[in-house]
């Protein structure tokens, strides 16, 4: 059988290393699907990389990656995709709120020819109104802005190895993986979950990194927010005629008004979108400044290998 790359990005994640590891390498063994563990090490702040480096030695299955510093699950994630070897490739969170059952599914239908296997969610489990509002909100946008459906969408799905190194010789830095594996096309399909309590540990992820989240993603992904300013210069174009044909006819008519405070509003309110479209601009000129400088999406200071799992993914 083809094998199996499972890649398992973790930060702060100490408490789920042994337990994330044992549980799917019980499922893919049952399964007889060959498989590798790749645990990538975001610069946590805890001892998840020793816990990462104590499993590659009692597990000869896993893989531990460790960078230098915090580069954000995006970068995690295209570390793992770099390093893998597998046939193919499925990513899945540390903490066991995808349930690491469907990873069988989503190979099985590999099997059958699919190349991409996307996790969609039922639900978004026991978040709270604040968190799930902005969640919504911001699926709801990308999906606008994108054209594809992305309402339910999560990092945890499964690709074949040609679709995983058409995303590796991507040469963007900032990367938006969702959207770029379902960019990417290839036959698709999709493995409905439900999202599991977390078991140990707190998210982290905070309603504040979630919206610089957001912006970040929306516009690595779009130039919406571009046309944006577009279309309110048209807009205040227009009204100044509008306002301009008006104050001609009031001076012609004898009814002009001094009007100060229409002139301090509107000076205002110009003002403010003038500043507003600036902001814009220059947040996508950082984003071309971070490309052009040509810098690593993240930087590994260790790599830990265990033994290597025999050609059945069966641990001793």
């Amino acid at each position: 059988m083809k094998k199996l790359s499972v890649i398992i990005p973790a930060y702060n994640e100490e408490k789920m290393i042994h337990k994330t590891a044992s549980t799917i390498s019980e499922i893919l063994s049952k399964s007889g699907i060959p498989y590798e563990l790749l645990f990538i090490n975001d610069g946590s702040k805890d001892t998840t990389w020793p816990a990462i480096m104590k499993e590659c030695q009692e597990n000869p299955c896993v893989t531990g990656i460790c960078f230098s510093r915090n580069f954000g699950k995006e970068a995690a994630m295209f570390a793992g995709l770099e390093q893998s070897k597998g046939d193919c490739a499925v990513i899945i969170d540390c903490d066991l709120q995808h349930p690491p059952e469907k990873i069988v599914e989503m190979y099985r239908l590999w099997e059958e020819g699919y190349e991409i296997i996307e996790g969609v969610k039922e639900d978004r489990g026991e978040e709270g109104r604040f968190h799930r509002f902005c969640a919504n909100t911001f699926y709801k946008i990308i999906s606008r802005l994108t054209k594809i459906d992305m309402s339910n969408a999560s990092d945890f799905k499964l690709m074949d190895r040609k679709v995983v190194d058409i995303l590796k010789s991507m040469p963007e830095r900032n990367t938006f993986f969702r959207a770029l594996s379902s960019w990417v096309g290839f036959k698709s399909t999709t493995v409905s979950f439900k999202v599991r309590d977390r078991q140990e540990g707190e998210s982290k992820w905070s309603s504040w990194s979630l919206i610089k989240y957001a912006v970040s993603n929306i516009t690595t992904f779009s130039v919406a927010p571009m046309q944006l300013v577009t279309i309110m210069g048209v807009l205040f174009f227009i009204l100044s005629l509008v306002l301009g044909v008006q104050s001609v006819v009031y001076k012609i008519i004898g009814r002009a008004l001094e009007g100060f405070t229409t002139v301090i509003i509107i000076e205002l309110l110009v003002g403010s979108i003038c500043m507003t479209s600036m902001g814009i601009i220059g947040y996508y000129i950082s984003k071309i400044y971070d490309e052009i400088k040509g810098r690593p999406r993240y930087i590994i200071s260790n790599i830990v290998n265990g033994e290597g799992c025999d050609d059945e993914g069966a641990e001793e």
